[in-house]
């Protein structure tokens, strides 16, 4: 399916300041990039920051006073259908060495904390993809989606004990409780088409079967149309923009929406 990107982003800068942006769609097997352009208005550098491709696309730049940053694409997603139902988790010691990492607590996935409670809720039997499911159905079913009860402090613990939040505080729980019991577990950042209100989205990636399976603790997009934009261990490293300095938001829209290959222009 073809995937049509336009993200724009209105900021003031009062002083000079240094940005990182994490905007442009990974290239990949299961997502092909037919165009895209990333600029910025009025136009300034952009250097590409130091990173396997495979974790995200980020950019450096310089920015003072009114800057608008924007994002277009069209991605085409071969990936299919997502079901990670019976797919199996290797022991901890056969893991590549690049996958240890996601089963480590980190700044927002306290997988230590959460690990009590992950154990015994999700230790009836169900083993690798089957256990994933378990725990996202029950945050599915236990937590409210509430915007604006979390911010950039928030944590798993913290939405644990809420039992509410937005799409980056559903992955932040998954990705914990699945550390906790072994499975590795990392965070992404997406475009979605369909999700309401329009937004950046927080999905998380689990390593089963020797590769990455995407999943949507929310339940409010459908794996299969999903456009990765930067992987990583928590929010710390997938943010669409790290500001060294301090900067007013003036506007921001994304639009993500499904086009057909046949009349799209490219």
């Amino acid at each position: 399916m073809r995937v049509k990107i336009d993200a724009s982003l209105s900021y003031h800068f009062a002083q000079p300041a240094d940005v990182v942006l994490a905007l442009e769609a990974i290239r990949a097997q299961d997502q092909v990039i037919v165009s895209d352009q990333l600029t910025l208005s009025p136009t300034g550098p952009l250097a590409l920051a130091d990173g396997p491709e495979l974790m995200g696309r980020r950019q450096w730049t310089t920015a003072v006073g009114d800057v608008n940053i924007r994002y277009q694409a069209l991605v085409d997603v071969t990936r299919g259908h997502v079901n990670i139902e019976g797919l199996y988790v290797p022991p901890r010691r056969d893991l590549p060495h690049e996958v240890i990492t996601y089963l480590m607590p980190s700044r927002y996935c306290e997988s230590d904390r959460l690990a009590p409670f992950a154990e015994t809720q999700f230790s009836s039997g169900a083993q690798g993809g089957s256990q994933v499911l378990e725990m996202a159905d029950w945050i599915c079913e236990n937590f409210d989606y509430a915007p604006g009860v979390s911010d950039a402090t928030t944590t798993a613990t913290d939405t644990f004990l809420m039992r509410r939040g937005v799409c980056r505080d559903f992955a932040h729980t998954l990705i914990s409780f699945c550390r906790a019991v072994g499975i590795p577990a990392r965070m992404v950042s997406a475009y979605a088409p369909g999700i309401q209100p329009p937004d950046f989205h927080a999905v998380v990636e689990v390593w089963l079967e020797n590769g990455w399976h995407l999943i949507d603790p929310t339940r409010l997009s459908a794996e299969e149309s999903l456009v990765r934009i930067a992987v990583g261990r928590d929010a710390t490293d997938i943010s669409f923009m790290t500001i060294f300095g301090a900067a007013t938001l003036l506007a921001q829209s994304v639009a993500v929406s499904l086009a057909d290959p046949e009349t799209t222009p490219v």
